[in-house]
């Protein structure tokens, strides 16, 4: 499984992309405090912790007795250039062009 399918995995899941977006919102978490978040067991919130820290999503560091973790945001980037905005470039083009069409048609 190479990056780009490892990060698409871990993306697919909506619970995954919650504990991202509780990263996103304030990094530095421990597990208990993401736990706190879910209704599912520590083994469970474990569980998909691993797969985001196998996509590189996810880092941690311990802090004393505590591991925190981190958003890597990286991988996400690297798929949105190599994924989505090459797909998207013409039609965001498109729409500029129309509106400054549009816009100049007004005056």
């Amino acid at each position: 499984m190479d990056d780009d399918d490892r990060v698409f995995k871990a993306l697919a899941d909506p619970t995954r992309r919650f504990l991202l977006d509780l990263l996103f919102a304030r990094d530095g978490r421990t597990l208990t405090e993401l736990e706190s978040e879910l209704e599912m067991s520590r083994f469970g919130v474990m569980k998909h912790l691993k797969v985001l820290e196998e996509a590189d999503l996810v880092v941690t560091r311990r802090a004393g007795r505590e591991k925190l973790h981190f958003l890597n945001p990286i991988p996400i980037r690297q798929v949105h250039d190599r994924w989505i905005d090459k797909y998207t470039e013409h039609h965001v083009t498109a729409l500029l062009e129309l509106k400054a069409d549009l816009e100049e048609n007004e005056s």
